[in-house]
């Protein structure tokens, strides 16, 4: 059978096609993604803690 899939012309001239997505062999979630945001902040605002300057 053929796949019948049309393809209309987009704003970004065909740049963007969303029938493809990419998947990535490293799937974060973004639960975690702000869980380590959240580690950084809190990491580096100890460092500051620790060793002010001046």
């Amino acid at each position: 059978m053929t796949d019948n899939k049309i393809s209309m012309p987009g704003v970004f001239g065909g740049l963007i096609r969303y029938d493809e997505e990419y998947r990535s062999r490293f799937a974060i979630s973004p639960t975690a993604v702000i869980g380590f945001v959240i580690v950084i902040i809190v990491f580096v605002l100890f460092l500051k803690l620790l060793f002010p300057i001046a």
